[in-house]
This record gives C-alpha cells, structure tokens and sequence, in this order.
C-alpha cells in the first residue's frame, strides 16, 4: 500500500487502516483515487459504515480543523470515527438520499438554480402583455409620448389628465384642496369635469376615480412647447402615467412605464423577484405562493345525511346540545320552515346551502337568561363552512385533528397552480409564460430553448445570451443523469430518495470542482435500466475532470464499469463487517463471493415454471387521465403477483400512486385525498381492504424505531411488568416505557441521545451524560429478563432478539417475521431516522405480515427492492410470495429485472418518460413482455432471460 504519483508528486490511493465503526471488523482496504469505486455487499453487510461513517465522517472532521479555535469553541468537536488512520483523503462530498427538503416551495427549478436563472431572462427581456385586453404593453420616453399626441391629435381640442385616484371610496377634502393650492382649476371625477372649490368633498362610501386636469389645449405643431410642459407636469404628478380625453370623451393612456394602451392597466417595472413565488413581488396572494390552499371539504361535514342534524348529521357539531350555534339553527330552522330532526338528505337543497354557506337574511335568535328575561338577538348568519374557516384562521398552522378532518387540499382558484400573480403570468419570452416552461418535462425544456436565439430579437438577445448559456448547461447536466421526464414546478418533497440524489449529482457535475472524493448512496434507485448507461456515462464524466467517486450501490452494471470493487460481508450484522473481495471487475470476477455469484451467474433468482392462475376475477381501472396518462384503462387480475413496470416518468406512480390507491383508500377507509381523475372502476366488491407499502419513514423523531412501530415494543413491556422484581416495585407499563415519566432517564427525556445545535452547521447528537445512552434510569434497568434489561433488548439486533424471545410466541411471531424480509442485522430500537427508505418499507412489510391476512386484501408496494442486494431481493420474493399464495394481490412498481421476470403478470407504461409516457404498451405475462418491440423494458428483459427480442 502507500503508492504514489511520481507526476502528481501525491498519494495515488485513499488508505483506511483499523476501521471499527459499527460492524466493520478491524479492517484494512485502500482503493484509487481519480478512479470509479463501487462497495457492494448484502444489505447491513458494512458499506454504508465504511463510506459514510468512517470515509466521509473523518474527512468533515478534518473539514472542522481547519476552523480556528475561536471557531470551534461554539461548534463543538465533532469525534473522530473509530479508525487508525485515513491516508490519501481528499475534501469530501456526500451525495446521500436523505437530504431533500420538504419544503413545499423548494422545486426542482430551485434546487438546480435553472429557475434562477429563468426569473432573470424573464425580468430582462421578457415583453409584458395586459391581462385585460391581451394588447402588448408600451412604455414611452416623454419625446415619444409627445411624438403620438402630435400625430394622433392634430388639429383637435383635447384635455390632459393626471389620474390620482383609482378605484377609491373616501371624500378626498384634502386631496381637492393640496390640488387647488398647486393653481390647478379643474379635476375629472368619475368622468365629469368639475370646477375646484373650497370644501369640496365627494361621497365617502362610494368609490371614485379622480384626474387633476392638467391642461386644455388645442393640439397642433405651435403649441408643442405648450403641450411638452404639460406632459412633464402630468406624469410627475401621476408617477409616469397620463391620459388623454378627446372631444367625443373618449380616452387613451400613456406611461413612462408597462401600460395596456387600451384598459390603462399599468405593471411595475419586471424584476426577478417578480417571477418569484416566494416572494411577496411574485407570489399569488390567494395562496402565498404554494399553488394550492386549503378548503373546508363539504362532504366532510356532512358525511352521512341520513342523519339529522339533532343526530350530529352536521359532523363538526355533533349531536344537539345547549350551545349559541344550536340556538343559531333553531332559530334557522324556524325561520325557514323546516326541522332539525329532519334527516338531512330530506331538507331542501337551497336551505341545506344557507346552512352551510349563509344568508344575508337578519334571524331572530332567543336567548332565556332566565324564565322571565329572554332576549331576542338580530343577527346575520355566516354558515358552519365560514365558522370553521375562522377557526383555522384563528389557529394558524397548529390546525388540530378536530379542524384537519373537515379541510382539503384545493388547487388555487386564483392563480390556478401557476403559483405566480396575473402581472407575472402575462410577461412573455417568445409567447411563453414562465410556468409554462416550468411545466415542461426537461427534454421538451431543453428543445425549447435550443433555437431560442433566432426567435429573439437582437437586442433580447444580447442580454440573454449568457444566461441562456447556464440554463443550457444546467438541463444538460440532468438530461446526463436521466431526469429528463421531471418538470421544474415540481416539489422536491415528491421526489423519490433516487431521483433528488442525481438532481444533486447533476448540480456537482455543473460546478466543475476538481481533486474531491465524491460519495454517492444507490444513485440507481428508481432507475430504469434503459437510464442507467447515462448515470454511469455522468458518474464517468466526475471521474474524468479529476475527482475520486466512491459509489455505494447493487446494481450489476454500474459494478461492472467501475475501476475498483469492493465487496462487503460474507453476510449482515454481526457476521459482516469484513471485505471479502476486490480489484478491477475482472479481477473481481474471480472472487468466491455471494455478489460474484449472482453476477457471474453462479446463484440466480428463478423463474417461475409456470404462472399463477389467479383467482378469476380483476379490478379494471377504466379512462385515467392524470398528469400524462392518455385515457389509460387496465385490469388488474386478482390473486396474482403483479409488476408494473416502464421507464422513469412514463406514469407507473401516477396510475397506482396517485389514483388506483386513492380510490381503494377511500371506498375502503373514507380516506380525503383525491385520486387523479378517471372515469370508472369495477371489481371492488372483489377485495376487502387495500394496504399501501411506502417508503417513507416508519416515525419523523429518534424515538420512533422497528419495535415500537410493530407494535412489539408493548408486549415486551408487558413482559417485563410480570417479572417477579417488577412486581415487588409494583411497576406498570408505562415503568418501560422512554415516552413517559417514571422509568426514563429525565436528563435526555428517554432519547438517549442529545441535540448539540452547531449554528449554521447540521446539529450534531451525542450520548446523555447521564444514562450513556441507555434511555432508562438505573432502577429500570435493575428489572432484568434472563439477564438483559429493557435496554439490553433495545440494543439486540432482529437476528439476536428472535433467539432470545423464541420462548414468547406473541413477540417472537412479530420479531421473526423482520428477520424474514432480510432485516436481521438492524437493531430492535434503531432510531427511524437512520433507516433507509427499503428498510422503512420493509418494516411496515413485516409489520403487516405478522397480522392475519385475509386472503382477500391488495398489496402495494412502490419498489421495494430499493437498497436490497441480489440475495436479499431473493429473501423479499420468499416473501411476497407466500402472500400470494394465501390468495392475496400484491402489485409492485418495479424497475429490477428479478422481479418483473418473476411475476405473475405485467403492465408495462411507456414508450418514454413525460409527455413521450402514459400509454399502456403491454398487459400480460413476462414471457409475452419480450415479444413487444416497443418495450425498453421487454428488451431487458429478454436479455436477462437470455431470449432474443421480436422483430
């Protein structure tokens, strides 16, 4: 070890001796630097630790060093991972899964600064058009404004108008007499031409539109002096806007500024922030920006109108009792004629609508103050929809379940999505709007702006054309890594862990940096194969500029075209944590290792000898419309293994996501959200529930972790309470419990852990001082079962818990069935927070899995051989499997060719991603799949099942 370049007169490897961290068994690896490295290996097996943990956590130490003392005093230390040494290592850049905000403002055009960049080619030269008439708005030098009066007006008498006030209720005293003190005469008040006098006043509650009258001339070539001095005069005073009155009344604007000629709208000057929906200047004042607001839901109020409303039909009152806005109804009811115990659905439409939405019509409302005194109160009613309006108003963003339940998400009526105000949308670059753009798929983007220059005019195009230039790199750089079918509007919170980690990757290429050792965790993911070429050719172009990029990852072909591998295992947990091969792929090929063997194809996932039947009877989707399915209508065939599978962006999510799943969710669990649109689904009454298996995480906080989500965590507890010292101490429950007082140890609240703010750097958690992480307070942990306490178990691993609880089926059933879908390595309290999107889904599969199924339920997951290596993709069939054959369904969005090849049936969307995506190409078996010449997926997969595919 220890080379060097004899040119670059530096270490040519990055050198790891004695790594300890988690698993990693005192271990010794080194590999190039300026090269392509991939770590593979079993899921638990040590990559992770080796990359992240041990590889980029001591080079932002060593980050943190070059800080001075002053500095560091307020950011803390941060502890050296357990490791001897570290040589060769360059600064350090983690490309990870986990750092996507969820900010609903934060889109793809925010993140990768093309939309920056957008708001700058709009401001400087884009043209403004009026949203009144759709005329093109002017603005005029004074030479220019006196230039059209002189050839528009020859020869007649006109008035020169200066507007200050539009569109105002109020008595403008003041104004008149400031007006007559300036030595003007006359002003236009809602058209009139009125003498100014003392004390002059206008209605006060009426609005009115006022012009000082700045001239009367007749406009000819003498008087030009004249009629230039008036011009002057009028836009000083009204701020760079004039009017012009003919004779037969009629009127014409002009403006120093953007002016509609015909409606006399005027628009401030385009800046950047106009285009900005995060910005007061920009934004849609409806909804501040985010495109959609929130509206009370009137079938959540009224969920079952069979009942009355005595009955509690109106769901956010209840049933009757002695308060004002029963009273209010009471006096509703006999004002109109109709009864509270009259079952809802039986009470007229229009009353139904008074009730809900008001009435200007004044009620008499009783109030007994006592048997002798009732007083009659005269009021107006708004409606329950605008009393809960109020509430949440009053409330603000701690909305509680009781308000939630009645609210939905409503795309905004003003700006209609667009996030942006009118004056924004009506500013153009070659007859686009800037949402228009950000609504394009990234290829359609990119061909957009290819020829814009010969459509621009020359002066528009010398201000655009180095802007222009970075947006062209920069659609570049996410067309290299397969992000062609995103859209710039949309929200980073809906990108998958994959898909954020290459919009990162594709912003690091665009810097340019050189000399820096790049991290990346399973760039792959959500990845179609027919895509990965082009993240490899991306990874390949970071390497070539001068960088160190160290992959994490499972997939076969990026193994394949790195420069160095190193393999991970033999197996997860305790028994990994040691590298068991490495070298050049070639090299690598040699290596007897569980990778290697399904690489070479030693070991392989088989398929099936012959395909489910089903049970007969199918879910048929009909006319799917949403975002760019075209009309789409499929059946789902029941008591089958189904894959969904086609390119990134060809609509999978849309279709089972978006709207298959909220229609199950809703007819089964009156769930709100609302599917995409379509026009009819049959079969329901085939299936009794749906249960959706996610990725996103199993609990927000580190309190959350696998044995409280499965619900383990309760019978272990329970466990411990019938312990003879438990018994004695007369402990309950809640002793074992780190949510609450009483057991837990009070310095860290039960976390074990504690949150060092670092300022503008990430908050940093180390170990109570107290309990040393332990959660609990030493009287707990003296109640002891066979040996362990409760935070001994806590710290057991799945594969260690399940011998240790085997005695107990109720716990061992749920823990076994964790170490089934291939989680034995993570550990029964491992903070939610440090698990990856597979694991998390992976957990609620277990979870759900030790329940009894029904034999009738739907199943679906959204790939969920995210994260896992070949082997444990095996395990997870072993799975899925033995679901469906206990007659369930399970459908799968799934990219990996192990699981198409093995499924039962395939629906197959395409042929490209975006606005090329969301026909339906193919429904039906695998082996059919690789006939259709269309499919990038059955092209695939016919080499992964050695068949050649149709001509």
């Amino acid at each position: 070890m220890n080379k060097s370049n004899p040119d670059l007169g530096e270490q040519s490897e990055v050198e790891v001796f004695g790594a300890r961290v988690h698993n990693l068994k005192n271990i010794d690896v080194s590999f190039p630097r300026n090269k392509l490295v991939v770590i593979t290996g079993l899921s638990g097996s040590g990559k992770s630790s080796l990359a992240f943990d041990t590889i980029y956590a001591e080079g932002q130490r060593r980050y943190m060093e070059t800080f001075s003392a002053y500095s560091r005093q307020f950011l803390g230390g941060m502890e050296r991972p357990d490791v001897d040494k570290i040589s060769g290592l360059s600064p350090v850049i983690a490309i990870e899964q986990k750092t996507t905000s969820k900010n609903p403002r934060s889109t793809v055009g925010t993140i990768t600064e093309i939309y920056d960049f957008m708001r700058l080619l709009y401001a400087r030269t884009g043209e403004a058009y009026s949203y009144v008439s759709g005329q093109k708005m002017e603005r005029m030098t004074e030479d220019q404004i006196l230039k059209s009066i002189l050839e528009k007006f020859e020869g007649q008498a006109v008035n020169i108008l200066a507007p200050v006030v539009k569109g105002r209720k109020g008595h403008y005293r003041e104004l008149f007499e400031q007006i007559r003190k300036q030595g003007y005469l006359k002003v236009r008040v809602d058209g009139d031409i009125l003498d100014l006098s003392p004390k002059m006043q206008l209605d006060r509650y009426k609005i009115h539109d006022i012009e000082m009258v700045i001239d009367r001339l007749l406009v000819a070539e003498a008087d030009k002096k004249r009629l230039y001095d008036s011009i002057q005069s009028a836009l000083k005073v009204s701020k760079g806007i004039i009017k012009i009155s003919d004779k037969e009344n009629k009127e014409f604007f002009y403006s120093k500024y953007l002016m509609d000629p015909i409606s006399g709208i005027s628009y401030d000057e385009p800046q950047p922030n106009t285009f900005s929906f995060n910005s007061p200047y920009g934004a849609c004042e409806r909804c501040s920006g985010l495109g959609y607001i929130f509206e009370v839901d009137r079938h959540s109020v009224i969920p079952n109108p069979k009942l009355s409303i005595m009955q509690g039909g109106l769901a956010p009152l209840g049933e009757y009792r002695e308060t004002w806005v029963f009273q209010i109804l009471k006096a509703l009811a006999k004002k109109y004629n109709f009864s509270l115990s009259t079952p809802i659905e039986k009470i007229p439409e229009e009353l139904i609508e008074i009730i809900l939405n008001g009435s200007e019509d004044i009620i008499s409302v009783p109030v007994e103050y006592n048997k002798w005194n009732v007083q009659n109160y005269q009021i107006s009613f708004d409606g329950i929809i605008k009393m809960l309006e109020e509430q949440t108003e009053r409330r603000g963003d701690d909305v509680g379940e009781d308000l939630e339940n009645f609210r939905v998400l409503k795309t905004c009526p003003e700006c209609f999505g667009a996030r942006l105000k009118k004056e924004s949308l009506h500013i153009k670059v070659d007859e686009k709007n800037i949402y228009e753009l950000a609504c394009m798929d990234i290829s359609t983007l990119s061909k957009w702006f290819e020829g814009l220059e010969s459509r621009l005019t020359e002066r528009q195009n010398t201000i655009a054309r180095e802007i222009l230039k970075e947006i062209r790199s920069r659609i570049g750089f996410l067309l290299d890594v397969g992000l062609n079918y995103l859209t710039l509007d949309r929200t980073a919170k809906t990108l998958s862990g994959g898909e954020a980690q290459r919009i990162r990757l594709a912003t690091q290429i665009g810097s340019q940096l050189v000399n820096v050792l790049y991290i990346l965790d399973e760039p792959s993911i959500g990845l179609h194969q027919r895509d990965n070429a082009r993240l490899i050719s991306a990874l390949k172009n970071l390497r070539d500029i001068g960088n160190t990029v160290l992959v994490v990852e499972h997939d076969k072909d990026m193994i394949m075209n790195a420069d160095h591998v190193i393999d991970m295992g033999p197996a997860a947990g305790e028994h990994g944590g040691e590298v068991v091969g490495q070298g050049t792929p070639e090299e690598f090929s040699k290596a007897n290792t569980l990778t290697n063997d399904y690489i070479s194809g030693r070991k392989e996932i088989a398929i099936p000898a012959e395909r489910r039947k089903g049970n007969g009877k199918s879910l048929i989707l009909k006319n799917a419309t949403g975002n760019n399915l075209r009309d789409v209508s499929v059946e789902f065939p029941l008591g089958k293994l189904i894959c969904v599978s086609g390119v990134s962006g060809s609509g999978k999510s849309t279709l089972i996501a978006e709207t298959l799943y909220p229609i199950l969710n809703h007819h089964f669990f009156r769930a709100k959200k609302k599917p995409m649109p379509y026009k009819k689904i049959e079969g329901l009454e085939h299936i009794d529930k749906v249960i959706e298996i996610d990725q996103t995480p199993i609990g927000r906080t580190p309190r959350s972790n696998p044995s409280t989500y499965t619900g383990v965590f309760s019978d272990i507890r329970n466990l411990y309470v019938m312990l003879p010292e438990a018994k004695i101490r007369g402990y309950k429950p809640g002793r074992f419990s780190f949510n609450v007082k009483g057991g837990r140890c009070e310095t860290c609240q039960g976390a074990g852990m504690k949150l060092i703010e670092m300022n503008f750097l990430p908050d940093v958690q180390v170990p109570c001082e107290e309990c040393s992480g332990k959660r609990y307070n030493r009287e707990t942990l003296e109640v002891r079962y066979r040996g362990k306490s409760i935070s001994d178990v806590l710290d057991m691993s799945i594969e260690e818990a399940v011998a240790f609880f085997e005695p107990i089926p109720a716990i061992y059933r749920k823990i076994k069935t964790l170490q089934e879908v291939g989680l034995g390595y993570i550990r029964l309290g491992q903070s939610s927070t440090t698990l990856s999107g597979g694991e998390a889904q992976r957990v609620k599969l277990a979870t759900e899995l030790s329940k009894k199924d029904t034999g009738n339920t739907f199943y679906i997951l959204d790939e969920p051989t995210t994260g896992l290596h070949f082997e444990d993709i095996n395990v997870l069939l072993g799975v899925l499997n033995r679901l469906v054959d206990h007659g369930n369904t399970i459908l799968v969005i799934e990219h990996n060719l192990d699981v198409v090849k093995v499924s039962d049936w395939v629906i197959d969307l395409g042929p490209e991603g975006g606005s090329g995506g969301g026909q339906i190409l193919f429904e039906g078996t695998p082996e059919d799949l690789i006939k259709v010449k269309d499919s990038h997926t059955g092209r695939f997969l016919a080499a992964e099942m050695g068949v050649g595919v149709s001509k």
